[in-house]
């Protein structure tokens, strides 16, 4: 059993205090609690912090990378809970559910089959990935010898937020020589978790991890700044997901980078020593780091 498994009746507790910091001051009556008021609805409708216009040639310096978010990591709950997605009443959802539900809505359009954003996904395209059909044995003879099955003999298994095992992301460092800083932009989001197959057949031991679609960051803004994580400093102040991903409030590892070996992952050239691997992944942040300090060194 993982680690956040564990902590998950605590968390569920938070989030429930968090939901209820809503109007918990005001409320005449307990069904108020929770229920923002118009002024706060009006109040609460801003849009994301707009990009600013980037010159190709103030861009002095660049480099791409794609980076791993454990979900085992407590820094990174905020990603992952609340899993309970039956809970329809909670405000607060989990970023595999925002995305999910705005696919499927139609809101966010911009899904594709892989970080470098070449091919699109249409939502039956991901469907296929996300949920996994089973007919059983009675279902079997059934369809033998009537040629139908009858849905009670067809098991269906979704993914869903709990099964996410990690996020992997794909940004871009740049030097802007007009401001004379580093600076990042994230590009590219993916869920990972294990096949819908395994939920069907958990005896099997398989560990198939797959990224089950990758999203092109900058289209999904509008959705993400209307839905809130969990912060832990403070409840009653809890921050979107566009300002918990743009602030890069997570811990993430580096698995690639872009390189003349066609932008070979780390694992391919230091295989089966995790250790080495993150040693590696330290050394292209502390270069990316250096480059900033490097600029204003004379």
């Amino acid at each position: 059993m993982s680690f956040r498994n564990v902590v998950l009746c605590v968390m569920g507790l938070l989030g429930i205090s968090a939901t209820a910091q809503i109007n918990i001051l005001n409320a005449k009556t307990p069904d108020e609690i929770g229920v923002k008021t118009e002024a706060q609805i009006a109040y609460d409708n801003d849009t994301p912090l707009p990009y600013g216009y980037v010159d190709e040639r103030d861009v002095l310096w660049s480099k791409t990378t794609w980076e791993i978010i454990d979900l085992d990591e407590r820094v990174n709950f905020p990603l992952y809970y609340p899993i309970d997605t039956n809970n329809i009443g909670a405000d607060r959802r989990s970023l595999y559910d925002v995305l999910v539900k705005n696919i499927k809505n139609g809101k966010i359009d911009q899904v594709y089959a892989d970080s470098y954003f070449t091919e699109k996904r249409t939502l039956k395209d991901i469907e296929a990935s996300l949920m996994y059909s089973d007919t059983t044995d009675l279902g079997i003879e059934q369809y033998n010898a009537e040629g139908v099955v009858d849905p009670e003999y067809i098991r269906k298994f979704t993914l869903d937020a709990g099964d996410v095992e990690e996020w992997r992301i794909r940004g871009y460092w740049y030097l802007d020589k007009r401001q004379g800083e580093l600076r990042y932009r994230l590009l590219g989001l993916c869920p990972v978790a294990n096949e819908a197959r395994s939920k069907a057949y958990p005896d099997d031991g398989v560990d198939a991890k797959v990224e089950l679609f990758w999203v092109w960051f900058p289209a999904t803004r509008e959705v993400l700044n209307q839905s809130m994580a969990f912060n832990r400093k403070n409840t009653s102040q809890p921050i979107s997901f566009d300002h918990l991903l743009n602030s890069r409030r997570f811990s993430a590892v580096i698995y690639r980078e872009d390189n003349v070996q066609g932008d070979r992952g780390v694992a391919d050239y230091i295989s089966d020593n995790a250790l080495m691997q993150l040693l590696e992944s330290d050394r292209i942040k502390e270069q990316i780091r250096n480059i900033e300090i490097d600029l204003w060194n004379y």
